[in-house]
């Protein structure tokens, strides 16, 4: 069975950065697809990384301003976002996803971890 467990986040202040993890059981992810989502309170989850495990690109949503960057380390199966400059929107509480295909992942398909919290102050 395929888990996933988010760990990092919690309350940061705005300008700040924080690094989230995501460490992936049952499956080696370097043939996943894996995807970060987020969902800020009344809001729509909305996607905001992923990564294409067939050429390894990393794709980022459109208001990512470059402030978003995925690393992954195979030896810990375990996939990380770094956010930098954060701002007060971008609070939400951020999950990881993963599946075989990568259209899986975009679409919201695939397995999801519990999330994690990020709290932006000011």
């Amino acid at each position: 069975e395929v888990q996933l467990v988010e760990s990092g986040g919690g309350s940061v202040q705005a300008g700040g950065s924080t690094r989230l993890s995501c460490t992936i059981s049952g499956t080696t992810f370097e043939d996943y697809a894996i995807g970060w989502f987020r969902q800020a309170p009344g809001k729509e989850r909305e996607g905001v990384a992923f990564i294409d495990p067939h050429d390894g690109d990393q794709y980022y949503y459109d208001g990512a301003e470059g402030r978003f960057y995925t690393s992954t380390d195979s030896a810990q199966n375990t996939v990380y976002l770094q956010i930098d400059s954060l701002k007060y929107e971008d609070t939400a509480v951020y999950y990881c996803t993963a599946a075989p295909s990568f259209g899986t992942v975009v679409a919201g398909d695939g397995h999801w971890g519990q999330g994690t919290q990020v709290t932006v102050s000011s």
